[in-house]
């Protein structure tokens, strides 16, 4: 009887279990790292945004207004609440028009330094393209030949160039730039113009790319985390240690 080609793909059989003393040991140890290693990396990485907005933060919050003047110890995450409140107030007072004004009367001012006038100008397309929620940059995921021909990599769309870097280059075809992340580190990487036409868009979302990046590979898209496998792993610890003790316990005497 063959098998029907539309019939489910069997599932892969789990490993089998280590019997042994080193062997109970391991799947334990696999099965803590399972459990605990991203809820550790996660919390060291919030604690240390909070750690690190508090201390910019800080030496401009008057001593007054510090927990630590009427605690005997600080309080994690004051500076990220003071910072929060302050930029709120900030775009209440920007949304009016005594506001509008001052920030123009800054723009112009900054406007009139050659030095800061590049980075400031800068600076301010790329948040208000990110915050806005209006631009479309940085939401598709193509891939491009990249570095050499049947090598494919994975890139960010950007916008189209503008008319004077489009009217720049080379052919008539229409140009998008693009941002090639490295992996581990995706905010780290190359921009450049590619003809449309060389990229091939992909239906997965930029965090599904970030992921894919930053695991280099070994987390493909779609794929989705298994909330059993510490629950296996255990099994495994468990069934090793039954199998253990069922091979030191003695045999039952034969009756003549």
């Amino acid at each position: 009887m063959t098998p029907r080609d539309d019939a489910p793909a069997p599932l892969d059989p789990l490993p089998e279990p280590h019997t042994g003393v080193m062997g109970r040991f391991r799947n334990y140890f696999l099965t803590g790292l399972v459990v605990t290693g991203p809820i550790a990396i996660t919390l060291y990485l919030v604690w240390w945004f909070v750690t690190w907005v508090d201390g910019v933060v800080r030496p401009f919050v008057p001593l007054a207004y510090r927990p630590e003047t009427y605690l005997p110890y600080g309080v994690p995450g004051w500076g990220l609440i003071v910072a929060f409140f302050t930029l709120t107030l900030v775009g209440f007072l920007a949304a009016n028009l005594i506001g509008r004004t001052l920030v123009d009367v800054g723009e112009t001012f900054l406007g009139r330094i050659p030095a800061v006038r590049a980075i400031y100008r800068g600076l301010k397309q790329v948040f208000e393209t990110l915050f806005s929620g209006k631009g479309s940059s940085f939401r598709k995921v193509g891939l491009v030949e990249f570095p050499s021909p049947g090598m494919w990599s994975i890139v960010l769309i950007s916008q189209s160039p503008s008319e004077d870097i489009a009217r720049s280059l080379p052919g008539q075809e229409e140009h998008v730039s693009v941002f090639l992340p490295c992996s581990p580190n995706p905010t780290t990487g190359f921009f450049f113009y590619v003809p449309r036409s060389k990229v091939i868009e992909v239906d997965i979302s930029t965090d599904e790319a970030a992921t894919l990046i930053m695991s280099a590979g070994v987390v493909q898209p779609g794929s989705v985390p298994d909330p059993n496998k510490a629950a296996a792993l255990a099994g495994m610890a468990n069934a090793a240690r039954i199998a253990n003790a069922s091979a030191r316990a003695p045999e039952p005497a034969k009756v003549e």
